[in-house]
């Protein structure tokens, strides 16, 4: 199970640096359009595999359609919003990565009792494509300023050439994205092993009915919107002379959280520590965005952000299959948990360490 969804960011995190080249030299509406595609065709074909070794083939390529939207959708946040605003508009945009999950297993458990589990991923194909195609119509690459109505063409042009003169080795000296993609991929393993791991530890730990676990879930991931959505606000608001506090804080209060979670006896407590783990963990994942996003020049954003995610992408690969060992090997998810509260401490010790600055290179 948990070669299965690390299968996913093999291809995904490999491809994230390769997509972030492309998006600064083709633009996000092109990559955006042609990555959601690709991965929506893969998701039908997730539902036609027939073995196991033909659903890790699959889920591998999925992740290689998937891994150049991050750094498309970041680019497009940097071209249309000024540095000061940017932690916000990235919490917005991460904040479809709770919303997404949290109406999924209603869904999906849902259509799996109904008509079986291939039918999920028939079903989920469909939006996607629709998606890829507004995106190739409506989305521009270019901000709208006064009197340019032509920048309302999908034809906008995309970046010059003198945004791309910037080596990728230049790139990654800069201190704002090697330093927040260590501190992203420690922190990730976490981040992951908890999405991952979550309806399993539910149903097979807390002896949850499958039904009662969508529900939870879905609360869950509620949660983790309005959780994003903080923690890009107080990055750019409050903490906009010193991102590195909130990155800090929302790592601390998820770490007590978890420890809370295995330890609780009471099922409804763990329902309350479970959901403020999902808040406080996208609060963080929001704060920790915000560092290279708002530190870096737009005109690498799309290289930053692909070198950033590999980093962070990196852990998913590594976190569902370590939490499985541990717990195989222990028959408990408890050391599991310790294992992610470890790697946050981890995180928030190299927090201390990153200098934030807003960037004035735009």
């Amino acid at each position: 199970m948990g070669a299965v969804m690390s299968a996913f960011f093999i291809g995904y995190t490999v491809c994230q640096m390769p997509g972030g080249v492309l998006v600064d030299k083709f633009g996000p509406r092109k990559v955006m359009t042609i990555a959601i595609a690709v991965w929506s065709v893969f998701t039908g074909i997730t539902g036609m595999v027939a073995n196991v070794t033909q659903m890790i083939i699959a889920r591998a390529v999925f992740g290689v359609g998937e891994a150049p939207y991050p750094a498309a959708s970041m680019k497009s946040v940097a071209l249309w919003f000024e540095p000061s605003q940017r932690a916000f508009g990235t919490a917005v945009l991460l904040s479809s990565n709770s919303l997404g999950p949290a109406v999924a297993p209603l869904f999906a458990v849902a259509v799996m009792a109904a008509w079986g589990w291939r039918a999920v991923f028939y079903a989920l194909t469909i939006p996607g494509i629709i998606i890829a195609v507004l995106i190739g119509i409506y989305v521009t690459d270019q901000p709208i300023r006064s009197g340019e109505a032509d920048a309302l063409s999908p034809k906008a042009p995309a970046p010059k050439a003198d945004e791309v003169h910037y080596s990728f080795w230049q790139v990654l000296q800069e201190p704002a994205v090697w330093k927040s993609t260590i501190m992203f991929s420690i922190f990730n393993i976490a981040g992951w092993g908890f999405k991952s791991w979550l309806p399993a530890y539910l149903v097979t730990a807390r002896g949850m009915a499958m039904k009662s676990m969508g529900i939870a879930v879905s609360i869950t991931f509620a949660a983790g919107i309005v959780g994003y959505l903080f923690g890009g606000w107080l990055s750019d608001g409050p903490f906009r002379d010193n991102r590195r506090m909130p990155v800090v804080i929302f790592q601390f209060l998820t770490g007590l959280l978890l420890y809370l979670m295995y330890t609780v006896k009471s099922m409804q407590l763990l329902m309350v520590y479970q959901t403020l783990t999902g808040f406080f963990l996208t609060a963080a994942l929001a704060a920790v965005w915000a560092l290279p996003v708002s530190s870096v020049p737009k005109k690498i954003t799309g290289r930053a952000v692909g070198i950033f995610n590999t980093g962070g992408q990196s852990a998913g690969l590594l976190s569902p299959i370590i939490i499985g060992y541990l717990v195989d090997r222990t028959g408990s998810f408890n050391a599991g948990f310790n294992f992610m509260i470890a790697c946050l401490a981890i995180s928030i010790a190299l927090a201390f360490s990153f200098k934030t600055r807003t960037s004035e290179l735009d």
